[in-house]
């Protein structure tokens, strides 16, 4: 048995390493729940179970995620912040509806590298669906859309230089851009096929939409 003097001496492991093993950890987690929803269901799927895929205990589950639900919409939130750190990136003059688009196309471009350092393409895809068609998973997905939206409201109006508490146009832009988005992909979904290209191809015609949508006259 090592005594305590020679645990203690032993050096630490190097913080950049421990960061990748923590990494390495969540990622396992992520992709051993998405496979287990794909094939058993979400409902049917417990966290003992993801545990064991993942090779750790519940309680290292839990070190990582408070629940199912977060580990099911993990990706998600990874490609969220993306979007919204796109956005923080786009030039300062840009107006803020064409910085919106650019944002979210330059989110497409990127969500692949993102979306594969975790899990295979495809099973992103069909975690998707099972989002669409688990009730929970769904109302979980849209709260965690209305805190994107008021973060990107927020970045709008610091963009602009406006109170958001005073003026109500970031919010409403990002309404009616957040309610563009939710149409695209739900249209995408129902397709049942096809990719990340496909979905962005399909974003730009619907945002391409927007302006004539919001026209006083539709018969003009």
């Amino acid at each position: 048995m090592q005594s305590i003097e020679g645990a203690a001496a032993r050096p630490a492991a190097p913080s950049g390493l421990r960061e990748r093993k923590k990494r390495r950890t969540r990622d396992t987690l992520i992709r051993s729940a998405l496979e287990l929803f794909s094939r058993k269901g979400y409902e049917r799927t417990t966290v003992d179970e993801i545990a064991e895929a993942a090779e750790v205990s519940q309680r290292t589950f839990f070190r990582y995620f408070a629940n199912k639900e977060e580990v099911a919409l993990a990706i998600q939130s990874a490609v969220d912040a993306l979007f919204l750190a796109a956005l923080r990136s786009r030039p300062a003059a840009e107006a803020p509806l064409p910085a919106l688009r650019e944002a979210v196309l330059d989110t497409w471009d990127g969500a692949r590298a993102v979306i594969e350092a975790v899990v295979p393409l495809e099973l992103h895809m069909r975690t998707y669906g099972l989002i669409e068609s688990t009730p929970q998973l769904l109302a979980a997905r849209l709260r965690s859309l209305s805190e994107v939206e008021e973060g990107l409201a927020l970045e709008i109006a610091r963009r602009e230089g406006l109170d958001p508490h005073a003026d109500p146009r970031p919010h409403v832009l990002v309404a009616a851009f957040g309610g563009v988005m939710r149409v695209t992909t739900r249209a995408w979904g129902e397709r049942g096929e096809g990719g990340l290209d496909d979905l962005r191809e399909l974003t730009v015609a619907y945002l391409d939409q927007l302006g004539p949508a919001l026209a006083e006259n539709w018969r003009t």
